[in-house]
């Protein structure tokens, strides 16, 4: 698997289990703030008044048809709204209450996938495109060796060690054919067929100069 797609799968699952996480606290928010607006209307109903005393609360406590809630949500005045009490509890006891175990899941997941990402990094270090010169041979990202001719070994090897990855068609013709007075043609044989095969199994490819010049370029 190609690093970026990795990467692509780590954030889509870090994702899910933010949206997964944040709905299941939402669903519960809604729930419990049903359920103490409800238990405090049948307490203010049976105290028959707006202030807050320890009766109310137990009342309060009592109407709450979460058992869950009960000591945990507690009672304040909203001087916003002419002193009337309002029920109101923790962040923490909502996260609590909801169902966190899908995104657990999907959270584990993701530490999992991202220490896949990071194992695939380690093993993609000094690559180019995709493609590394490992004991004289070139291997893929999976580290699998490519097959090439020994001329296509030996002009890849001229562009993967050039520091440009460029060389001249003078160059690469003197190098590899010194007796042949025009390689011209045959140069261009060896870069043909070299070409579908370094694409195949990379992310580079042999990009031509006006024939001048040939140069490994990432695509």
């Amino acid at each position: 698997m190609k690093q970026r797609y990795a990467v692509v799968v780590l954030f889509a699952l870090i994702i899910a289990s933010s949206m997964v996480s944040l709905t299941s606290y939402k669903a519960t928010e809604e729930l419990v703030t049903e359920d103490m607006n409800q238990a405090l209307a049948k307490a203010l109903d049976e105290q028959q008044s707006d202030v807050i005393s320890a009766d109310t609360i137990q009342v309060f406590n009592k109407h709450l048809q979460m058992e869950a809630l009960r000591g945990r949500a507690v009672l304040a005045v909203d001087t916003r709204r002419e002193f009337r009490p309002r029920p109101q509890v923790s962040t923490a006891t909502i996260l609590s209450l909801s169902d966190q175990r899908p995104a657990m899941v999907l959270w584990s997941m993701a530490l999992l996938w991202g220490l896949f990402c990071i194992y695939l990094r380690g093993m993609t270090l000094g690559l180019y495109g995709g493609l590394a010169l490992q004991e004289g041979n070139f291997v893929d990202a999976k580290g699998c060796i490519i097959k090439l001719t020994p001329m296509q070994q030996q002009l890849m090897e001229m562009l993967w060690k050039s520091p440009s990855h460029k060389l001249s068609k003078a160059e690469i013709c003197d190098a590899l054919w010194p007796k042949k007075e025009d390689a011209s043609e045959t140069l261009y044989t060896l870069i043909r067929r070299l070409k579908p095969i370094i694409e195949e199994h990379s992310d580079l490819k042999i990009e031509s100069d006006r024939g001048k010049s040939y140069g490994l370029t990432m695509r």
